[in-house]
């Protein structure tokens, strides 16, 4: 079972589409885009994503991807 990120649609306008398009070519992840992730005080402040129902954000897309990848490493899916 692969972990599964979750992106907001008005997020990846904000910027954080490239992460969204790098994450998508591994093929050990599920990326998905949603309308709304009931975030919208955050997802109007900074690039974030939903790492398994939890918020990884980053103030620049690599900073986002960097700490996406971060997260996984240090909560491996059992």
């Amino acid at each position: 079972m692969n972990p599964i990120i979750e992106f907001c649609i008005n997020n990846l306008v904000s910027g954080s589409q490239e992460v969204f398009d790098q994450l998508a070519r591994d093929p050990d992840l599920d990326v998905v885009e949603l309308g709304c992730t009931s975030h919208c005080a955050l997802c109007s402040m900074t690039l974030f994503a939903l790492v398994e129902g939890e918020c990884v954000t980053g103030e620049t897309p690599e900073q986002l991807l960097n700490n996406i990848y971060k997260h996984l490493d240090e909560n491996p899916i059992v």
